[in-house]
């Protein structure tokens, strides 16, 4: 008769754990630690909460998620690569099934046939987008998809300079930093038409490897992606674009403009906020540059019976072909999010996405309007805007006014002065296609009603002390 052992997440009994320790050399009491030096323990006490019960844990996790405001319960005029977009009921459904869902390696076609086909389906999308020939097949976000393609004009070219133009994210120029000093790429800032801010006039480029430049950048603000690429072509260079796609279904494309590369991120798409990610990031390139491009390439083909059928038709990374022909080490697609981005441009169509690009333009040129307005605030920018602007705050104290907005149920901008010390005082503030007239009045109303109380305040004499 077989003896039942007793039910538990843990598959061994006390005296099976007895004999593999028994084994080891170690006592049969012996715990986890009893492996670790007794030089290498750590002496003091590390404050660890008392253990809880799995109800008090459950009530616990609760309270501390019920302290966070998702964007959903209050209006969110946060923008600076995260937008408060709206993703169709459809993507979520369509994502998850079981078509696209399957291997999420696609080494094997033969059993990753909805994988492939979505990626492919991702690059087609981009490639339209973007009016360049290929794409791989997503990138981890849009800022290592930027770094990827400096990389790729700094081992077409063989050169060591690369100008990065000021307004690019921020964050996304950390990134570019990151990976230059790592490659012996050195980075130069240049202004939104490619010139270089610090060189002198008349100055070689002959070393320049690319050019990179945000359109609509940091600030919203929507560059001629045609000036900066005549620039680079002028000079040898590569002219990389940074773009927003949602952008290009009004704007004119990068390719159209006459960029060598371009990458973005796809949260604009069928991505929900989800803290901060994860989301996908886009690189497209001309033909000429395929075989420098990382990552991998889907292509379409059709079995021996004559079915269609999808394969890996490029694989640059290590695992794939030998370590010194890799053009990158540190991509990979996001396979679920580059679906889910698909899905949206699908069920959006053409004319969906640019009614939402023509909202995201008018609204940011009516939000700029309303705030300047009031006299509480004097945009920092003038020209056509894509979603976001920047403007200065009269008092400057940014996060005080976030402060009394949240209390409003509003999500405010962007306090700019922790990212740029000369914008100390300057507010950053992203409308989307969800935020409604009558929420962006209300909206401008209650900014510009804590700007008021808070300038009377500074204003109003001081009453004598009481003696």
């Amino acid at each position: 008769m077989t003896r039942m052992r007793t039910p538990g997440y843990v598959p061994t009994t006390t005296a099976e754990r007895a004999a593999m320790l028994r084994d080891v050399g170690l006592p049969p009491d012996a715990g986890l630690s009893a492996c670790i030096p007794e030089g290498v323990r750590l002496r003091t006490a590390v404050g660890l909460p008392p253990a809880l019960d799995a109800l008090s844990l459950a009530r616990h996790m609760q309270a501390l998620s019920d302290r966070n405001r998702p964007a959903d319960r209050a209006v969110c005029f946060l923008g600076a690569g995260a937008y408060d977009h709206f993703v169709p009921t459809a993507v979520d459904a369509l994502v998850s099934r079981q078509e696209f869902a399957t291997a999420y390696t696609p080494y094997q076609p033969e059993i990753s046939q909805g994988t492939l086909q979505a990626i492919f389906e991702f690059q087609s999308t981009m490639c339209a987008l973007t009016g360049l020939d290929v794409s791989n097949s997503s990138m981890y976000d849009g800022a290592t998809a930027a770094a990827e393609a400096l990389l790729m004009a700094h081992r077409h070219t063989g050169r060591p300079r690369a100008l990065v133009a000021r307004s690019v994210h921020p964050g996304v120029r950390a990134v570019l930093a990151t990976y230059a000093s790592f490659t012996g790429l050195v980075l130069e800032d240049c202004r939104e038409d490619g010139t270089p801010c610090a060189a002198a006039p008349g100055a070689s480029l002959d070393d320049v490897a690319a050019v990179l430049v945000q359109s609509p950048d940091f600030f919203g603000r929507i560059h001629d992606l045609s000036l900066p690429a005549a620039f680079a072509h002028a000079a040898g260079a590569l002219s990389i674009a940074y773009c927003d796609p949602l952008s290009l279904a009004v704007l004119r494309s990068p390719g159209e403009c006459g960029a060598d590369v371009a990458v973005g991120d796809v949260q604009p798409l069928g991505q929900h906020l989800s803290f901060g990610g994860p989301w996908a990031g886009f690189l497209t390139t001309r033909d000429a540059l395929v075989r420098r491009m990382p990552g991998r390439i889907a292509g379409e083909t059709v079995d021996r019976e004559g079915r269609r059928g999808f394969v890996l038709t490029l694989q640059a990374r290590e695992q794939h072909i030998r370590r010194e022909k890799a053009t990158s080490n540190l991509c990979t697609n996001q396979a679920l999010c580059a679906t889910a981005a698909t899905v949206h441009c699908a069920v959006a169509g053409p004319s969906g996405l640019a009614e939402a690009a023509r909202q995201c333009i008018s609204k940011a040129d009516y939000l700029r309007a309303r705030l300047a307005a009031t006299g509480a605030f004097e945009p920092l920018h003038a020209g056509p805007l894509f979603r976001e602007c920047a403007v200065r705050v009269r008092g400057g104290d940014v996060a005080g006014l976030n402060r009394a907005l949240l209390d409003r149920g509003f999500v405010g901008g962007l306090d700019l002065g922790p990212v740029d010390a000369a914008l100390a005082g300057c507010w950053l503030v992203a409308v989307t296609e969800k935020r409604t007239r009558a929420e962006i009045d209300a909206f401008v109303v209650a900014a510009a009603a804590h700007v008021a109380g808070r300038s009377s305040e500074a204003s109003a004499p001081r009453k004598e002390a009481v003696r």
